[in-house]
């Protein structure tokens, strides 16, 4: 036994040239115990709509300049947008817990709920199983406070609709318990989200910001940036507070501990004095939402950005992010940032705006190297001028040194450090070390194009002086005009603005598309306007690859046939649960064909785009009318696929398949770009 456990944590330690492969949702978090940075997992999607999850562990030291990688039998399954909080105790530990994962072809996703523990000194994972623990989520975020490991929202996708969460756990690091914080319905608190920015403080955790999604029926999803604060404000009881009681959970502002394998959610109290407490006393936990500071150094409203801990100070620093405007739903215009704050997190909190110390003014840098210069210029004179004589050269022909000098420290000295500012982008991973923060990857784009960036940056916060190139990024980028929504229909914008409504009404919620944003050249931020498209979500579908799709569509997946009977039925729908998972199906075949579960207003929503196409293929229509005939068409498929969609649905009702099971695994199909696709850039 004791040779199959030690096979089991035998963890393999290499020494690799520089920072992890490009990726995104990672995690990068300071170590409790010494001058290190820990990277785990994260996610690469590829140009050609592959998906990459990792697993692996990285060290990185800034002493040695040096990265290191670990590699243990029993560790996590590969994943992005978890969540890791570090813990001095026990010599040092990090705590990970939930995150998502897709196949290579993205035929199949699901969410984690597992939660694991790091061992700092050994190198090794042990997986904590508790019968209570939150639900599968992924964008939550988790923050460590006294020996309390606080999580709190993140988002659940099935694959047809994202379900955003806003539940509080607490977990016990010396009981090892989770424990979940249940409020009143009158109580204040923040609501769902995901992508945010959580911060331990003195009086509890910072919550900032974030992201979600509006669900509207009869309308298609728009995203939220949020830019609210708030303070979870946890207090320990005094010895005179504390009374035995039975076990149980509280409702309100209280919480204490939870009988092994009953229920998280338990039965109310009339106030927080009358509850249970735990062996350590019980916990005061209540919301309260802070006021926007009435200064001008708070950042404008973002998302794609979190906020990590510079612990000296006490202070969150936010680096980055992307500001979307859903102007309507033909154009969406994004700006995108690499500007740095500052937020005090004790007292009422303050934003400041962190920029880079301004250099000295040339002259008085050069004064001090002209003067040791002016010695060496007489002496070099002297030297030279009996040469200089024989030659019939005079003084005015005697190059000195010291003009070289000047030359060589102007050109050194007007090196402007914002130059060394770091491409703007969305979804960096950030920690600070000490006094010094680091930067490493996110998401930069341009046009339609997404990049996934693997560049390596520090900055020393106590001076503020210049950023430091510790790894350039191999990403070729090139350069480009941006793409313009105008250029598909010249002439016709007016028209289409004024027909958005119409439609609207028609496809009964129209789509939510993906991202398609670029990066400005200069300055601190990049505008790019352009229409939604479905770039960047799970379908992996481009705008190339639409453009490119034979006007005349794909072939049915299934022959189907004119009022089939009862059996007739029942084999095609199992025909078609069969075909629907192949892998290898194209890209536009799995675009036009719905999905069990989806509505008309949904399936149109997700695949819009190739509707539009196809219409124009078939006629001269533009504007409204190609609209229309691109939702006839949509309409017309789905009407051929409804028989057999809700046979297949009876079929996994058969198989004791709930709701959710159904949808993310009958077809195998991609989730919706109006619900998942988006989601996952906002993490």
């Amino acid at each position: 036994m004791r040779k199959e456990w030690e096979q089991a944590h035998t963890v393999t330690e290499e020494l690799v040239e520089g920072p992890p492969s490009r990726r995104a949702n990672a995690t990068l978090t300071a170590c409790p115990i010494g001058n290190h940075l820990w990277c785990i997992g994260g996610e690469f999607f590829s140009e050609d709509g592959r998906a990459y999850f990792y697993n692996d562990v990285f060290r990185y030291t800034p002493d040695k300049d040096e990265w290191r990688k670990f590699v243990s039998p029993t560790c996590p399954g590969p994943r992005s947008a978890h969540a890791v909080v570090a813990s001095p105790a026990a010599g040092g530990k990090l705590f990970l817990f939930g995150g998502e994962f897709s196949s290579l072809h993205q035929n199949t996703f699901h969410h984690y709920r597992d939660f694991w523990c790091f061992d700092i000194t050994t190198h090794s994972w042990d997986r904590i199983d508790t019968k209570i623990r939150p639900s599968a989520r992924s964008g939550h975020r988790m923050a460590i406070w006294k020996h309390f490991i606080v999580l709190f929202g993140g988002f659940y996708d099935p694959g047809i609709t994202t379900r955003y969460l806003n539940d509080l756990w607490l977990f016990d690091t010396q009981e090892y318990k989770w424990k979940q914080v249940e409020f009143r319905e009158t109580d204040t608190k923040p609501s769902p989200r995901s992508g945010f920015s959580f911060l331990p403080c003195a009086d509890g955790i910072i919550l900032h910001g974030g992201y979600c999604k509006e669900f509207a029926k009869g309308k298609r999803p728009v995203g939220v940036m949020l830019d609210d604060t708030w303070l979870l404000k946890v207090a320990l009881p005094s010895a005179t507070d504390a009374a035995p009681a039975s076990p149980t959970t509280m409702k309100g502002t209280a919480i204490s501990s939870v009988k092994p394998g009953s229920k998280a959610q338990g039965t109310s109290s009339s106030s927080a004095a009358s509850g249970s407490h735990t062996s350590h006393g019980q916990l005061a936990i209540k919301w309260e939402r802070r006021k926007r500071p009435s200064d001008a150094y708070a950042p404008t409203l973002r998302s794609g950005c979190t906020m990590t801990l510079w612990a000296a100070k006490a202070t969150g620093i936010l680096f980055g992010g992307v500001t979307d405007e859903d102007t309507n739903e033909e154009t969406l215009e994004s700006v995108f940032w690499n500007d740095l704050y500052g937020y005090q997190l004790s007292g009422k909190g303050k934003w400041s705006s962190m920029t880079l110390k301004k250099p000295k003014e040339k002259g008085a840098k050069l004064k001090g190297v002209k003067k040791k210069q002016k010695g060496k210029d007489a002496k070099w004179k002297a030297q030279n001028s009996d040469a200089e004589e024989e030659e019939g050269g005079g003084d005015d022909d005697i190059r000195s040194p010291s003009i070289v000098t000047e030359l060589t420290t102007d050109d050194v000295h007007t090196s402007d450090p914002m130059l060394t500012i770091p491409l703007p982008r969305y979804n960096a991973m950030l920690a600070v070390l000490r006094n010094t923060l680091y930067i490493y990857g996110g998401i930069y784009e341009r046009g339609s194009r997404e990049y996934t960036l693997n560049d390596f940056h520090s900055l020393q916060l106590d001076k503020m002086e210049r950023y430091l190139c510790l790894k350039a990024s191999d990403v070729i980028i090139p350069d480009g005009e941006v793409e313009s929504s105008s250029d598909d229909y010249d002439g016709d914008d007016d028209d289409d603005d004024d027909d958005d409504d119409d439609m609207d009404d028609e496809s009964e919620g129209g789509g939510d598309n993906g991202t398609d944003r670029d990066v400005g050249e200069s300055g601190n931020f990049g505008v790019v306007q352009r229409e939604p498209m479905l770039v960047g979500n799970r379908e992996g579908m481009s705008r190339t690859a639409l453009q490119e799709a034979p006007p005349e569509g794909p072939a049915p997946l299934i022959e189907m046939e004119s009022n089939p009977s009862k059996d007739e039925l029942r084999s095609q729908a199992t025909a078609f649960m069969g075909v629907a998972k192949d892998t290898t199906r194209s890209v536009e075949d799995v675009q036009s064909t719905p999905l069990p579960g989806e509505t008309l207003a949904m399936f149109y929503a997700r695949s819009r785009e190739h509707w539009t196409q196809k219409a124009h293929g078939n006629s001269d229509n533009k504007g409204k009318q190609l609209r229309r005939d691109g939702f006839a068409l949509a309409q017309e498929r789905f009407d051929a696929y409804k028989p057999i969609l809700m046979e297949v649905e009876k079929i996994l009702q058969e198989a004791g398949l709930d709701e959710e099971e159904m949808r993310r695994g009958a077809a195998g199909g991609p989730p919706s770009a109006g619900a998942s696709g988006s989601s996952r850039n906002r993490r």
